[in-house]
Formats: C-alpha cells, sequence, structure tokens
C-alpha cells in the first residue's frame, strides 16, 4: 500500500479513541501530505466496527479493522504479533502511534522484528521527512530521518498535535476487516485489568482555558490572586512544578515534563519564568498570554502575547477587567 499507517488506541471501557490517537491521526495527516501518499489507520481489538466506523469519517485513505479475541485485552505478546502481520501484509513506509505507555510496552519489539527502531516521542515532523525529538529533558532538540531499509516506526508526543487539527473527510473512507493468526500459546503475559490513575479533581488536558502560576507569585497566600481571575474566566488553576513541590497546590494540577501536557485554546502564564522542562507541558497551546516582570524570561519566547509587568498589578486589573465585561 505504501503510504502512513496509524496505529490507533481506544479504552478498552467504551471503546472510544483517546486524544493522544486524535493527535497521531493529525500527525500522519501531516506526514502523508509530505510525501505525496496516503494516510491509513488501523484500530486493534475486538467487535472494532462501531470505532473503525468513526474513523472512517476522517481524511483517511482506508480503516483497517483487526478483530481477534486475543485482542480484546491488550498484551505486548499479541499487539506485536498482530501488527506483524499487518505491518508485513500492508507494507506501509510509514507507521506512526501516539505516544503512550501501551505504544512503549510494544512497539520497540514490532520494530526490532523488522530490523528497524522506533524513533520515539515526536514532536515535530519537518520536510524530509525529518522528525524531531527533544532530549535531556527538552534542552536539545535533535533530528532523525529514517535510512533503513523497512518500513519506519515513529511514535508522537502527547501534545506535539493538536487532536481538533484532524482534517475530516469529504466522503467516508472504506473500511477493510483485516484477520490475523494468533495462538493463545504465544501470549506469555495474563491480561490485567486496564491501569486507572487514583481519581483527580480535575482534568488539565481537557481543560480548554488554563491560568498557570509559578514562583513569581511568591507566597501561597498570594494565590488567591491568581485563583480570581481563574474563576472570572471560568478557567482551571494549574501551576509549574516549584509552586507543587512547595505543596501550595496538588501534584495533579503541575503542568511540564514531570506532570500532564496540556493543549488548551488559552494558556496564560503568570509569574512562570519559562524553564524547559514547563514548557514541554504547554508547547501545545493555541494561545499562550505570559505576565513576568523580568522582560528576558524565556517564556516570551513561546508566548503570542506579552506582559513585561509586575503581576500584582496586571492580574488584578485583568481580572476587574473580564468581570466588567461580563456585565
Amino acid at each position: 500500500m505504501s503510504g502512513v499507517l496509524v496505529v490507533v488506541e481506544h479504552r478498552s471501557g467504551d471503546g472510544s479513541l483517546t486524544r493522544v490517537s486524535r493527535e497521531a491521526l493529525a500527525a500522519g495527516q501531516v506526514l502523508a501530505k509530505q510525501l505525496g501518499s496516503e494516510c491509513f489507520a488501523a484500530v486493534l481489538g475486538e467487535n472494532t466496527a462501531a470505532l473503525a466506523g468513526a474513523l472512517s469519517g476522517q481524511r483517511l485513505a482506508k480503516v483497517y479493522a483487526v478483530d481477534h479475541p486475543l485482542l480484546q485485552q491488550y498484551t505486548a505478546d499479541a499487539y506485536t504479533s498482530g501488527l506483524e502481520q499487518i505491518v508485513a501484509r500492508l507494507a506501509p513506509e510509514y507507521v506512526v502511534f501516539p505516544h503512550t505507555y501501551q505504544v512503549r510496552d510494544f512497539a520497540p519489539a514490532l520494530a526490532t522484528r523488522f530490523g528497524e527502531v522506533l524513533i520515539s516521542d515526536v514532536i515535530a515532523i519537518r520536510d524530509g521527512p525529518v522528525f524531531v525529538r527533544q532530549l535531556f529533558q527538552g534542552k536539545l532538540n535533535a533530528d532523525y530521518t529514517h535510512t533503513g531499509g523497512g518500513p519506519c516506526f515513529v511514535s508522537i508526543q502527547a501534545g506535539a498535535f493538536r487532536a481538533d487539527a484532524v482534517e475530516a473527510a469529504e466522503s467516508p473512507a472504506g473500511i477493510e476487516a483485516l484477520a490475523v493468526t494468533l495462538d493463545p500459546q504465544q501470549i506469555r503475559t495474563r491480561p490485567s485489568a486496564p491501569f486507572r490513575e487514583s481519581a483527580h479533581t480535575v482534568d488539565l488536558a481537557a481543560a480548554p482555558v488554563i491560568v498557570s502560576v509559578g514562583r513569581g507569585i511568591r507566597e501561597q497566600e498570594n494565590l488567591a490572586l491568581v485563583q480570581a481571575l481563574a474563576d472570572a474566566l471560568g478557567a482551571e488553576l494549574a501551576a509549574s512544578r516549584p509552586i507543587c513541590d512547595a505543596g501550595w497546590l496538588p501534584m495533579e494540577r503541575q503542568v511540564g515534563s514531570s506532570g500532564q501536557t496540556v493543549s488548551p485554546k488559552l494558556y496564560l502564564a503568570i509569574g512562570i519564568s519559562g524553564a524547559i522542562q514547563h514548557l514541554v507541558g504547554m508547547k501545545g497551546s493555541k494561545s499562550v498570554i505570559a505576565i513576568n516582570k523580568d522582560e528576558n524570561a524565556p517564556i516570551f519566547e513561546v508566548a503570542d502575547y506579552g506582559v513585561a509587568a509586575d503581576l500584582f498589578e496586571i492580574v488584578p486589573a485583568l481580572t476587574q477587567a473580564v468581570l466588567a465585561a461580563k456585565t
């Protein structure tokens, strides 16, 4: 078939496509355009017809539904063997995955079976194609190109591409069922219940507007100033790592390489200098507004709008302006 094959993930509970899979689809479409080829999608599981039908509404050349009872619950052995058969049969030039724990578990082994390596955690795709990865927690960017003779395997970092950038189809893509041969004796691990994080009071990844605060707030008591702005905007309150490490806000509100990766429509960075570890977590934001009294703060390099001023003067005035606009 040549072209680009995107392998999507879905939630086993309700069968819905994950956000990072939609981001991988967006990346796959970008890559296919650069190559002047077509983008395809594959979904693995049992009874995947409904999800394949939903995928057919995206701009794809075809959707492949791979059904097998041993794919109903994820195991590395079943996914590696099943996808090995699919990739060998379809012969895509590029295979794209979302960079998830599940993909990290099986994709390197899959690539190895074709004598290739996985180019993981890609943050951008440039003409060539050139795949960009970050090293040393984002301190350096490295460019990678594929020189092997087999398919190129790539995983896309969460937030690197926007899920809402996936192009819709003018007419539904065709759906083809693909059978794979799997033997229960191949499965060396017993599937367990899907991993579930502890209950969170907030899902920053789903928030359309985020007000994030950093060390410039000085004292925990001053957080009320930023909370008032978040309330006025109907936004979620987030923070850089020092704020959460100090216990001023719970860790679930941390944005960054060791926290959540977010991609809101609007991200307000207040008193945040812009350390690379924080930028890694919010680089997918559609619009960024930064308020920092240090005009040389790195945050201004990624901000769409910047205010080099004292946050203790700007934030209350901004809050009042937002409230006045609502009346």
